[in-house]
C-alpha cells in the first residue's frame, strides 16, 4: 500500500491514498468531463487543490472536536454562501469545506463577535446610494434603474446585514488561513495550487 505523504495535519498524516481516493470520487462522479487529464499541468493543479480541501477538512474536524461544536440549528450553505460573489471572498477552498454542517458550526462559532458599526453602514450608503433601489416601471411598463436612493433608515437593515455577512467570511478566511499555517505542512509537490514557487503555477494567456 502506498504511504507517501502529501501533509501532516497537527502531526497527523495526509497519504497519497486520500488524495487518489478523493480525486477517484470526482472522476467517477458526473462531472469527471470537466476535469484536467491525469499528469497535466493542470491535472496536478487538481491535485494539489484536492490536498488543500483535504487539509482544511482535518483542520476543521480538530477544531469542532476541541470546541465541543453540535451541527444543531446550523445555518444552511446557502444562508452563508449566497452568490458567486461570496464563494469568491472567502475561496473556493473554504466554500467547498462549508458544504458540511460541522465547518458551518465551526464558522458561527469564530464570527460570533463580529460586528458593524452604525458608521459602517452609513458610510456604505453613502458610496452605494442606489444598491437597494428598486427599478421604476416607466408609462410602456418597461421597468428602468431607479434614479434616487432610499432613504437610510428604509434600508438600513439591509446593508447592515450585507456587511455582517461579508464581514463574517473574511473573518473566517482569515482564521482559517492561519490556522492551516499553524498546523499544517505540505509535501514537495503538493504545494497550494496558488504558490508562485511551484512549477504548475505559471500565468497563462
Amino acid at each position: 500500500m502506498n504511504v507517501e505523504l502529501v501533509a501532516t495535519v497537527a502531526g497527523a498524516q495526509v497519504r497519497v491514498d486520500d488524495v487518489d481516493a478523493r480525486e477517484a470520487r470526482l472522476r467517477n462522479g458526473p462531472r469527471a468531463a470537466a476535469l484536467p487529464a491525469r499528469g497535466t499541468s493542470e491535472g496536478r493543479q487538481l491535485r494539489r487543490w484536492l490536498t488543500q480541501l483535504i487539509v482544511t477538512e482535518r483542520v476543521i474536524d480538530a477544531e469542532v472536536a476541541a470546541r465541543g461544536l453540535t451541527e444543531c440549528s446550523v445555518a444552511t450553505e446557502a444562508e452563508l454562501l449566497p452568490d458567486v460573489t461570496s464563494r469568491l471572498e472567502i475561496g473556493s477552498i473554504a466554500a467547498a469545506a462549508l458544504t458540511d454542517p460541522r465547518a458551518r458550526a465551526l464558522f458561527a462559532d469564530v464570527t460570533a463577535e463580529v460586528t458593524v458599526t452604525d458608521d459602517d453602514v452609513a458610510d456604505y450608503h453613502i458610496r452605494n446610494p442606489l444598491r437597494f433601489a428598486a427599478p421604476t416601471p416607466d408609462r410602456h411598463g418597461w421597468r428602468r434603474p431607479a434614479v434616487a436612493g432610499p432613504p437610510l433608515e428604509q434600508v438600513r437593515r439591509a446593508i447592515a446585514e450585507l456587511l455582517l455577512s461579508a464581514a463574517r467570511r473574511r473573518a473566517f478566511r482569515v482564521w482559517l488561513d492561519a490556522r492551516r499555517a499553524a498546523l499544517v505542512e505540505l509535501a514537495p509537490g503538493y504545494e497550494h495550487p496558488g504558490d508562485p514557487r511551484q512549477p504548475d503555477n505559471t500565468h497563462r494567456h
